[in-house]
């Protein structure tokens, strides 16, 4: 069985993504304006309307027998957060103004993260020996309408990244929260005695 969730937040494209120019999910990882290879990507003091395409995908996907989805409990290398080059666009009239598109960027790419790991904690803590194969999909939804209300709200509040200070204290509040999801980085084992706090 194979299983393919993709979700692009902001701005949906029709643009073909390709697997060599995304990468996976990075802790300090710092953007440049090379990074936003979409093509209507510009810095140009004519542009009077910025624009900003995140390229940020959370992805859930598994090719298994049922077999061995009936005894698999630990579905985080199957959860992925991924920055499409190709997807991303930043449209400003300077740099200074590019740099702040960039940092809403980065903040969403670790919110990203963050519910990519609230994602796997769900999975792992839900997933039954007997559980249909489409049992992610409630966890998967919640989770992304939680993701999309928060990246709204912080967008609006900074004013499109017009407030640094704002943004700041919300990026550090994201970074603190990773840290508190440790256990469910994708290449990390959750560990074995199930924790049912959130």
């Amino acid at each position: 069985m194979s299983f393919r969730l993709s979700l692009l937040f902001f701005i949906l494209t029709n643009s073909l993504f390709s697997q060599l120019n995304s990468m996976e999910w990075e802790p300090d990882y710092s953007f440049n304006i090379k990074d936003f290879q979409g093509a209507k990507t510009s810095i140009n003091e004519d542009i009077d309307k910025e624009l900003v395409q995140s390229g940020v995908i959370l992805d859930f996907e598994f090719q298994m027998s049922n077999v061995e989805f009936m005894f698999t409990k630990n579905f985080n290398s199957k959860v992925s957060c991924t920055f499409h080059r190709d997807a991303a666009v930043i449209m400003a009239s300077d740099s200074s103004a590019a740099k702040r598109l960039m940092d809403l960027v980065k903040f969403d790419f670790d919110l990203s993260e963050l519910y990519a790991r609230k994602i796997r904690k769900e999975l792992f803590e839900n997933k039954k020996t007997f559980s249909d194969a489409t049992f992610f999909q409630p966890y998967f939804d919640k989770m992304i309408a939680e993701r999309d209300k928060i990246s709204s709200r912080v967008y609006s509040e900074t004013d499109f990244g017009n407030n640094p200070e704002v943004l700041k204290k919300e990026h550090e509040a994201v970074k603190s929260e990773l840290k508190a999801y440790s256990d469910y980085c994708k290449a990390c084992k959750p560990p074995k005695k199930r924790n049912k706090t959130n």
